[in-house]
């Protein structure tokens, strides 16, 4: 009976030791997702950057670069809308795996 509860003991530990290591590798994968998702979001901020200082330095009519300008502001601002919301669903999914846990 003793050998039976130590056995018992011993799965439950195993048990445990294993979903401390999925949690953690979760965690990383999250943590990996969310540098990706950083870096992307900083490239595309320096690309954008970098057109506006090309239609400014290119363009010479006032009109046509102010235009130029705003429609790729608005394309600027719509992807970042979009990747804070990827990142929070990204942020959502992940917390709900853990409370299910």
């Amino acid at each position: 009976m003793e050998n039976n509860n130590w056995s018992e003991i011993s799965k439950e530990v195993s048990d445990v030791t294993k979903k401390i290591k999925n949690k953690v590798d979760n965690e990383d994968l999250v943590e990996d997702l969310k540098d990706s998702l950083r870096d992307t979001i900083e490239n595309t901020s320096d690309l954008f950057k970098n057109i506006l200082s090309s239609i400014e330095s290119t363009i010479k009519d006032e009109q046509i670069k102010n235009e130029t300008k705003d429609i790729v502001e608005k394309i600027n601002n719509e992807l970042l809308v979009s990747f804070r919301q990827v990142s929070k669903k990204i942020t959502d999914v992940y917390d709900s795996k853990i409370e299910e846990e």
